[in-house]
């Protein structure tokens, strides 16, 4: 097992190596680093959002603003830190003035998002946000229909729930809200994952 998980960390950062000096698509123009991703290798629970912002892009580590704030509030909630987890994106380089990544963009990034899922073996994956959760799952249903429902991706459970930004924009916790959707689903996320442990 031990040189299993040297040759997984070999893998790895000759990954991370290769998205670092990435030109595959014009973000890199504009880019201060590329933001591969943060968390355990060995993580049994993956986030995915679309794309790094400001603060992501001059630390380099996503979800690191406001709504990555946010996003450690909500997992605290449920007892799980984020060094627990994997968090990632859709894309390693910041879209211009935090727009959606482009459909190129995206597929020119894609390889790494697979290859870092396929590396790390999570059982769950949470898709923040429409952009992850159409393009994961090959939909066009937005995110407020498909959110707190189970899907499956290549053998993996996943769980769409609200990008952290828009529980920004909307800070109702009243019954409805997605403030409080977004509770119901970190709880069902929790729940999925201690009967992984079980």
């Amino acid at each position: 097992m031990p040189q299993q998980e040297d040759v997984k960390l070999r893998l790895w950062k000759a990954l991370e190596r290769e998205v670092a000096d990435c030109t595959r698509c014009p973000l890199h123009a504009e880019r201060k680093q590329t933001v591969f991703g943060a968390g355990d290798l060995r993580a049994k629970l993956v986030f995915v959002g679309e794309g790094p912002g400001a603060e992501e892009d001059a630390q380099g580590i996503p979800f690191v603003g406001r709504a990555g704030k946010l996003l450690t509030d909500v997992l605290s909630a449920v007892h799980i830190s984020r060094d627990q987890v994997y968090i990632t994106n859709i894309v390693k380089c910041r879209p211009p003035g935090n727009r959606n990544p482009q459909t190129e963009e995206m597929l020119a990034c894609e390889r790494y998002l697979y290859a870092q899922l396929a590396l790390i073996n999570p059982r769950i994956i949470v898709t923040l946000g429409n952009v992850p959760t159409q393009w994961l799952l090959k939909t066009n249903e937005g995110i407020t229909r498909i959110r707190g429902k189970w899907f499956e991706w290549k053998g993996i459970e996943v769980m769409p729930m609200f990008h952290p930004s828009y529980l920004l924009r909307n800070q109702s916790n009243k019954k409805g809200s997605p403030k409080y959707l977004t509770w119901q689903d970190i709880q069902e996320i929790r729940r999925k994952w201690d009967s992984l442990e079980s």
